[in-house]
């Protein structure tokens, strides 16, 4: 998104930096860099660029938001969330091996340590603006608009604490003050799961009715729309019923995820998998996004996740765990009985989606080939700027444009989309919460489609054209509608949320962080299963992330901590 940072609220740090921890400036210096509440609060062009700047949250640990400010999620950053599941390992750690060790700690919570501050800090400016709303001088489509849209930003913000942490502290329209008395326990009593996400519903519901059908001239691209609020409604419904949550049903996210789907607005994106992800304009997959232009860089990713070959500083890097995940062009897993899988030709014949996602030894890149293989492979230690070389064997591909610059990018790339929310998870959110409600093969009720239909819709997309899945029981389909989800949204921020609500993550989590090592011997190849990161651990309480300590400690000890932490 295109914004310009307007405004900044003094001591606006959330619940911790305001709300626990509130001292007076000793210090009456009117700032230069920033306007005047007044301002902010008097003139409506102003205040709708305050409301906009709201897409984006403060910077609050080393390497977020470089270049620009942080979004929603780490998005297109150093190290990526997938970086703390079994998608990928971050080769140079930014806070990411405590968490894949299992070491999480409330005074030591790694890259995941800003989501709590920087949520209550972004709740507390929506709150703000939709104070102000009523003394801004605009008429009352207009008003009403800019309420739905910080009504959806409020609620995207819990859904992200909701979906780290459980239930959580419930502000409401509250903004509190420097000089407020925080004697009061209520404001640091979590609310029940349930409340939780039953007040972020009913806030994307408000919103939905609020906010227009369509981005348009008056509404540009990367500024949330109804089918936005809906299809966030549809993931925490998901999520609600799914056996970690257990606080809704699957009828209900089902019937959600029908809403969006009954939009006709959205359709899969037909011209390459992987240029789904490099351009918004004319994109009718993407239902919400963030947009980059050249005046508002961020993370380089084709430097940044590279091969050291060219150059690269091979970023994130894609674990063996998910390429063994990758099923062969027929349909079957690798381990399936009759499989076509050569593991002395690991790299054939596999779901295309692998091949826009992963570069992998003989792989074609710019105009040459992966090389990661031993003796002399210039991908592997034995390449240039080896310190870079990749620790799993492989390196991103997904995302990445290979038009732009790889070696000194600087202003000269970086200005894909982030998609937070596209069609097809939306699909896949129907598809599993169909099949746990009502089969594979029942159309619901107000419905249009099976859950077995809306999983074939992903697998036939152009360029995908995976084999239609036949006739199976309600767990065949559950068990591939996970895999789907698995490889369709590989590094899309998915991952760590799907196994923990599945309450699968002791067995995933666990599993070693596995690279292949590559020898080659004239023109033979033996492919190694090896160890890339040592030490993976997950543990029952990790399921939540825990409160960082600070917080804790500023509300006098009243908050209370996610258990066994």
């Amino acid at each position: 998104m295109q914004t310009r940072k307007i405004y900044h609220i003094i001591g606006a740090a959330a619940i911790s930096a305001c709300l626990f921890s509130c001292k007076k400036n000793f210090l009456d210096i009117t700032p230069t860099d920033r306007l005047a509440e007044e301002v902010v609060l008097s003139d409506s062009t102003v205040f709708e660029a305050f409301v906009v700047n709201r897409y984006i949250g403060a910077r609050l640990q080393d390497k977020e938001g470089d270049g620009t400010d942080p979004g929603f999620g780490r998005g297109f950053e150093y190290s990526m969330w997938s970086s703390i599941t079994d998608e990928s390992i971050y080769n140079n750690d930014d806070n990411t091996w405590t968490i894949q060790r299992g070491l999480l700690a409330p005074e030591n919570v790694g890259m995941a340590g800003t989501l709590w501050p920087r949520s209550y800090r972004s709740i507390r400016e929506c709150n703000i603006a939709l104070n102000s709303l009523t003394t801004i001088t605009m008429s009352d489509a207009r008003k009403n608009r800019l309420k739905g849209e910080l009504q959806f930003i409020r609620a995207f913000r819990y859904h992200d604490l909701i979906r780290n942490y459980g239930g959580v502290v419930l502000m409401g329209d509250k903004v509190l003050q420097l000089d407020d008395n925080l004697k009061d326990d209520a404001l640091f009593k979590r609310a029940s799961l349930k409340e939780s996400i039953d007040y972020a519903v009913a806030q994307l519901d408000q919103a939905a009715a609020l906010l227009p059908k369509d981005n348009d001239g008056n509404w540009p691209l990367g500024r949330a729309t109804k089918g936005a609020a809906l299809a966030i409604k549809a993931r925490l419904l998901l999520y609600a019923a799914s056996p970690l949550y257990a606080t809704g049903t699957w009828a209900d996210a089902a019937t959600a995820a029908q809403a969006v789907i009954a939009m006709n607005k959205y359709t899969l994106y037909q011209n390459g998998y992987d240029k789904l992800f490099l351009n918004a304009d004319g994109n009718n997959e993407i239902v919400f996004a963030r947009l980059y232009t050249k005046n508002a860089n961020h993370t380089h990713l084709e430097i940044a996740n590279g091969p050291n070959g060219y150059g690269g500083w091979g970023g994130n890097l894609p674990m063996q765990n998910l390429v063994d995940d990758y099923r062969m062009m027929d349909g079957t897993a690798i381990t399936d009985a009759g499989t076509s899988y050569n593991p002395a030709q690991p790299y054939v014949n596999r779901d295309p989606r692998f091949y826009f996602t992963i570069l992998y030894n003989g792989s074609t890149y710019r105009g040459a080939t992966i090389d990661s293989y031993t003796p002399g492979g210039k991908d592997s230690k034995d390449g240039p700027d080896n310190w870079n070389t990749s620790k799993t064997g492989y390196y991103l591909k997904k995302f990445m444009n290979d038009s732009y610059p790889l070696q000194n990018p600087w202003g000269n790339a970086g200005f894909q989309p982030w998609i937070y929310v596209r069609y097809a998870e939306v699909l896949l959110n129907y598809a599993e919460a169909a099949n746990e409600a009502y089969g594979p093969d029942v159309v619901p009720s107000g419905a249009t489609l099976t859950a077995r239909q809306a999983l074939n819709q992903i697998r036939a997309r152009a360029s995908v054209n995976m084999p239609a899945v036949g006739a199976v029981s309600q767990a065949q389909l559950r068990d591939l509608i996970r895999s789907e989800r698995r490889v369709e949204l590989a590094f899309e921020e998915h991952r760590f949320y799907d196994v923990r609500r599945w309450k699968i993550a002791e067995v995933t989590e666990n599993k070693p962080a596995n690279g292949i090592a590559i020898s080659k011997n004239g023109s033979t190849y033996t492919y190694t299963t090896k160890v890339a990161l040592d030490g993976r651990k997950f543990l029952k309480q990790h399921y939540w992330l825990p409160i960082p300590r600070a917080e804790i400690q500023a509300s006098g000890n009243k908050l209370q901590q996610n258990p066994d932490y």
